[in-house]
């Protein structure tokens, strides 16, 4: 999991002990436990809505380039435009 065996883990906790002393650890103890447990809802969440994003082809059956390329009966696209700005530019 961490890469954390027994000993080093009992040599945390008796440091811990040490520098927040008897009444604090566990109070700490337990704000760490929270904190842990909602970075790790947080980071699932994240990675659900970013696999959910990341399939919008297989979802909708759309491939998400084909939505940026302007099709030549478009009549208004951003792209389109910028081509048109471009063209009387020079002119």
């Amino acid at each position: 999991m961490s890469g954390i065996g027994g000993s080093e883990f009992l040599l945390l906790c008796l440091i811990g002990l040490l520098v927040l002393g008897p009444e604090r650890l566990p109070r700490v103890a337990s704000q760490l436990g929270t904190w842990l447990g909602q970075a790790r809802r947080m980071t699932r969440v994240m990675k659900r809505q970013l696999e959910e994003e990341l399939s919008v082809e297989k979802n909708i059956g759309v491939n998400p380039d084909e939505l940026l390329t302007p099709r030549e009966d478009d009549t208004y696209s951003p792209l389109h435009v910028e081509e048109d700005d471009s063209k009387e530019k020079p002119a």
